[in-house]
């Protein structure tokens, strides 16, 4: 949306009810204390150049572990977005709708995906291969008004909205209790409340330090950063303050929606920030077909390459704005398979699970405790897998301090582009393309990764010749990609 970050309907709200909160803010008994803030400050800063993330959204921790394992890191996935952790609201009478995981009752890690163990196992196991765990931060509000009466968090806590016993109390929220109303105006947007959820008082030495130590436990635990949810509507200054306070260098991207009242380049001090309008020009070009205007593809001019966090879609977009998910197919794959092998910003691959009501949670049984994704199961979309995407991981961190080069277009439909000597990709919305491209690949025999991979010295997809003078003979066909890089030549 142009205009506000939408987080879950409003109509789900009005129907779900309030929850009372637990007296324990951080991990599972009486006797947890909350981490102390540490007093280091240093800049958050991004992944190694040519770093893919994974967004495994609603993914229970068990299933990211596995995936780590058996998918993610051997495949070249750096890191990994997982849904927040935290405590949530359970709104059983709404058919446990995914947005309910953004309704915070306390900071304990204990949530449909899994309890603190659970949790902790996870990240324990996608760091030793190789994958660094980014959290889904919530740190603007707590639960909403339409959350009345339904009962106990995902760990049992009571609260009401605006009292939270042993985390906050009335105080700690701000003064303006009703809905944003005036989007033009920076000031309502972040201190009113966003779709009825309670506003956190962010500013307030008591507040700041109780975030601080969420994140700092996380940290603790082994988590490498954060997604910040919903930063649009946390004033700058606030959340650079929050940020300042953690231990390390966790790398940070802020949730921000650029409009005529707020511009993603006023949270660069804290981190990079979602570039939602190069989402937009690569969904909707790619989707029209019009592939020739993605040269020089650079997002919101508010962003540097290295300030921006790039997406096709996300599981906020996928419902409200959709333009290209999942369910385009092929045309998907193209445009995701473009961002990985285009150098601009941080990416990040969607993986869903398939709906067709936009309220829809993820698989789960009865309780509304998700399910164990796997990948053989339609209910998981899994996208991060097509060997277009998958494929196109690998070209990205080989051809990493390589710009552009040998862009060629034919006008409307087609293009290929290289990455110096280091890969050659090319893009087909057309008809099916056959023709010579000039490259700057070094002579040799290449496997195609984006229809295959190299398995004992041979190429399971196809394979092409680059002869002496960088020459490639190619055929593409339509809404599909190639994509060649050395270090699968053959």
């Amino acid at each position: 949306m142009k205009h506000r970050t939408i987080l879950w309907p409003v109509s789900g709200l009005l129907a779900a009810t309030v929850l009372a909160a637990t007296p324990l803010a951080y991990g599972t008994s009486s006797t947890d204390t909350p981490p102390t803030a540490s007093s280091v400050s240093s800049p958050s800063t991004a992944p190694t150049e040519g770093a893919v993330m994974a967004h495994m959204f609603q993914w229970p921790w068990d299933s990211v572990a596995r995936e780590c394992t058996d998918f993610l890191g051997p495949n070249g996935y750096d890191g990994v977005q997982v849904s927040p952790p935290q405590e949530h609201v359970v709104l059983q009478g709404e058919g446990f709708p995914w947005w309910q995981d953004y309704q915070p009752v306390s900071y304990q890690l204990d949530s449909r995906r899994g309890d603190r163990s659970d949790f902790s196992e996870m990240v324990a196991t996608c760091n030793e291969a190789g994958v660094d765990i980014y959290v889904d931060a919530v740190l603007n509000h707590m639960t909403g008004s339409g959350s009345v009466e339904s009962g106990p968090g995902s760990a049992g806590s009571e609260f009401e909205k605006y009292s939270y016993p042993g985390i906050y109390e009335n105080s700690d929220f701000s003064e303006c209790r009703a809905d944003i109303s005036n989007w033009d105006d920076p000031d309502e947007i972040r201190n009113c409340e966003l779709l009825s959820l309670a506003d956190l008082r962010t500013g307030e030495e008591g507040v700041r330090s109780t975030l601080t130590g969420y994140l700092n436990d996380l940290i603790d635990l082994g988590v490498a950063g954060f997604r910040i949810d919903a930063a649009k509507h946390v004033p700058p200054q606030d959340l650079e303050a929050i940020v300042s306070r953690l231990d390390g260098d966790p790398y940070v991207f802020q949730e921000v929606i650029e409009d005529s009242a707020i511009s993603p380049a006023e949270y660069t001090g804290t981190g990079e920030a979602t570039d939602f309008a190069y989402s937009e020009e690569l969904s909707g070009t790619v989707r029209d077909g019009s592939l020739a205007q993605l040269k020089g593809i650079n997002g919101t001019e508010a962003l540097n390459s290295d300030q921006a966090t790039v997406f096709v879609d996300n599981h906020d977009t996928q419902r409200n704005d959709p333009t290209l998910t999942y369910k385009d197919g092929d045309p998907y794959n193209v445009a995701t398979a473009f961002m990985l092998a285009h150098p601009y910003g941080t990416p990040k691959v969607m993986s869903s699970f398939d709906f067709e009501d936009p309220e829809s949670g993820p698989p789960a049984a009865s309780n509304g405790m998700t399910s164990p994704a796997n990948c053989e199961d339609e209910d998981w979309v899994c996208e991060h897998r097509q060997q277009p995407v998958a494929g196109m991981v690998e070209f990205r961190s080989v051809a990493a301090g390589s710009g552009v080069t040998d862009w060629w277009d034919n006008g409307n439909d087609q293009v290929a582009f290289g990455r110096g000597e280091n890969g050659f990709a090319v893009f087909n919305r057309g008809a099916d393309l056959s023709r010579t491209f000039q490259t700057s690949l070094p002579e040799g025999t290449y496997c195609d990764v984006a229809s295959g991979s190299v398995v004992d010295g041979r190429c399971t997809g196809e394979t092409y010749e680059i002869d002496t003078g960088g020459v490639l003979s190619a055929s593409v066909a339509s809404d599909s990609v190639l994509g060649l890089h050395v270090g699968t030549r053959l």
